[in-house]
């Protein structure tokens, strides 16, 4: 394994510095505690930064009055302690702060250390709390953009989706192929990263709602799903007829013309055209014939379902590029 330092390791390092550094010249007691916040509450995304945050904020406030009541009327014992937590756990689970347990669990002590309550230290500990959380924060509000990563992505899903094409038509034309499958693999490993790459920006955007590229990986995995039905369907084909020709030409075509924009209705009017032609033509003379015809239609019905999945994809906001760029139709 290469060791590397990432973004969030910096962060978390320097966010922790900074927070202990600031409490001490606060004055504040126990302020390497405003360190320990401060690397709960870096998370990976500014979304789940601001909810941890606000779990441990409302735990640590929470833990106070809880400590007074416990420690002050009855008395600074370790099993308190126990007696404490008992009650103190689930009224933070009951209100979905479960995250913060153990960053006020820490001020619980500091409390029970203290051997008794008072307003400076009840100061003093919200003084820690907001420095190591607040450090935290502001080191979470810049988050490296992975749209490059996204797009890249997209164009590697749509080069292998290219790939599975056309080698599919390659094999209903010739009924051989010496095509090694790889992309299959790779192509689910794409959708998956894409998926939680988008997720992840998604969380990072905290004035809109943007999920497109989200919804772009879902939409090709379903598109997957059919792909991953139809190759062993094409694959068992062992007769070449003039349907299949069709049908070949029809995949080539599709192959040319992968990318994020959403004309996917041309296609399915033009699938259905060539279902339409597949009935006008003469039935089949053989058994073999007639099995090879049916497997065909079923295909165009898988492609159809393919299509129309496409067709619900509103498109991304840089298809219009796509378009100009390559001037052609498209799914």
């Amino acid at each position: 394994m290469k060791f590397r330092i990432g973004y969030r390791t910096l962060k978390t390092a320097a966010g922790t510095a900074i927070s202990i550094i600031i409490a001490q010249k606060l004055g504040l007691h126990n302020f390497v505690s405003a360190g320990i916040l401060t690397i709960l509450c870096i998370q990976v995304t500014k979304m789940r930064s601001f909810r941890t945050a606000w779990d441990r904020f409302l735990a640590c406030m929470l833990a106070m009055p809880f400590s007074a009541i416990f420690f002050e009327g009855a008395a600074y014992h370790p099993v308190m302690i126990g007696v404490l937590l008992l009650f103190f756990i689930p009224t933070i689970v009951l209100l979905k702060a479960k995250d913060g347990v153990v960053t006020s669990s820490v001020i619980i002590l500091h409390i029970y250390s203290a051997g008794h309550v008072t307003a400076g230290l009840f100061l003093n500990e919200f003084g820690v709390i907001v420095t190591g959380i607040g450090v935290a924060l502001i080191m979470n509000l810049y988050m490296p953009s992975v749209e490059k990563r996204m797009d890249e992505l997209r164009r590697k899903a749509e080069d292998n989706f290219q790939k599975i094409l056309s080698e599919m038509a390659l094999f209903l034309r010739n009924g051989e192929s010496d095509w090694d499958g790889r992309e299959i693999t790779e192509t689910a490993q794409i959708l998956e990263e894409g998926k939680i790459t988008s997720s992840r920006h998604n969380e990072n955007q905290l004035l809109t709602n943007e999920n497109i590229y989200y919804q772009y990986f879902k939409m090709r995995e379903k598109q997957f799903e059919i792909m991953e039905r139809l190759l062993p369907l094409v694959t068992s084909l062992d007769l070449q007829v003039e349907q299949g020709k069709m049908i070949a030409e029809f995949l080539e075509e599709l192959s040319e013309n992968v990318h994020p924009g959403n004309t996917a209705v041309l296609y399915i009017e033009k699938l259905m055209r060539m279902k339409a032609e597949f009935e006008e033509m003469e039935l089949p003379k053989t058994r073999e014939e007639f099995e090879t015809r049916a497997a065909l239609f079923q295909l165009i019905n898988e492609m159809k379902d393919y299509l129309i999945i496409k067709s619900s994809f509103k498109g991304l906001k840089n298809s219009r590029k796509v378009y100009e760029k390559r001037k052609t139709e498209a799914h």
